[in-house]
């Protein structure tokens, strides 16, 4: 990888211009972030990076890896992912949170999925107020997210990052003409489905729910903690006004499933786009497909030992200020 991105700039000279105008996804996993990103990248309002392209950010190599991708799917992790909530595979775009696992060892998803099995609680070393690795991070994000749009051919990238929840003034202060659309949704619905999405991907490659109970309920216990930190987080920057508002639009998850039209003409109009006449029709198919959507998902409280007084109690500041 290295090697291959040291080519990079010697071949492709566009990873030295400016990354323009990025529209960012913010939002708690679960929270309707993956549909909204997947949306927009389909109706090519921009381009966003596939999984396996965060692990080879690099163009030329890419380029040589491409072909083989079939084969890669057969041992890629990705088949671990509960295609409950959504498909996931080595081609499908994917949130960039992750690239900092494969890069780093480091960030969100090193804590979700590994660290919060540790005997002691080590979420300061990924609490931005602790441990500030924003520079380091951004860094790498734009210089992916560059080669990335030469890879895909594009102008403008969508990217999703649940983890700047807890630390979005740094980012608009290094991208100040970033555009990010924050995603919510009810904390009783967000945060068990949350927790089930780890622990899925967890059961299904470990038998996570056939370990130790006092193992399971400190690893529960420590991810439910991370997730609610990561709205209050949000919430008190944008009270307080460490965010600049102009450039983040809210974005409430029930608003998305019974009124897309609606919704997607403010979004449009906040990311300076233009609807065409085949992007108005798709919105409109969408809309009707958003309104007939029956979730199948039951959360079951009591299997993660959380009940709703507490959740609410809890997130009772996400309530008042955006869920009023």
């Amino acid at each position: 990888v290295l090697i291959g991105r040291l080519v990079d700039h010697i071949i492709f000279w566009a990873i030295r211009r400016p990354l323009k105008n990025p529209i960012i996804i913010v939002g708690n996993p679960r929270s309707g972030t993956t549909f909204l990103h997947r949306f927009l990248i389909k109706q090519n309002i921009g381009t966003g990076s596939q999984l396996w392209q965060m692990v080879y950010p690099s163009i030329i190599l890419q380029k040589i890896l491409k072909p083989f991708l079939p084969l890669m799917e057969i041992i890629s992790p990705a088949r671990h992912h509960s295609t409950a909530a959504h498909k996931t595979s080595l081609t499908s775009i994917e949130t960039d949170d992750v690239s900092l696992l494969f890069r780093y060892l480091d960030g969100f998803f090193f804590y979700g999925f590994i660290l919060t099995f540790d005997e002691q609680d080590l979420f300061h070393w990924v609490d931005p107020k602790l441990r500030d690795t924003s520079k380091r991070d951004f860094d790498w994000f734009e210089s992916m997210w560059k080669r990335n749009l030469i890879s895909n051919k594009g102008d403008r990238y969508i990217g999703k990052l649940f983890s700047l929840s807890g630390n979005l003034p740094a980012f608009q202060k290094r991208f100040p003409d970033s555009k990010v659309l924050y995603m919510i949704r009810d904390p009783l619905s967000v945060i068990p489905s949350g927790l089930s999405l780890v622990t899925g991907v967890l059961d299904k490659k470990f038998n996570f729910w056939s370990l130790d109970e006092k193992l399971q309920t400190r690893f529960i216990e420590r991810l439910y903690t991370a997730l609610v930190q990561l709205l209050n987080r949000f919430h008190d920057d944008w009270t307080s006004g460490n965010i600049n508002k102009e450039k983040v639009h809210i974005v409430r998850f029930d608003t998305m499933m019974t009124e897309f039209e609606p919704l997607m003409a403010s979004i449009l109009e906040f990311i300076q786009v233009e609807p065409t006449s085949e992007l108005t029709k798709q919105i409109q198919i969408t809309a009707e497909e958003q309104r007939q959507y029956k979730s199948g998902h039951k959360y079951n409280l009591k299997k993660f030992g959380l009940t709703e007084e507490r959740i609410r109690q809890d997130c009772e500041q996400i309530y008042r200020t955006f869920l009023n």
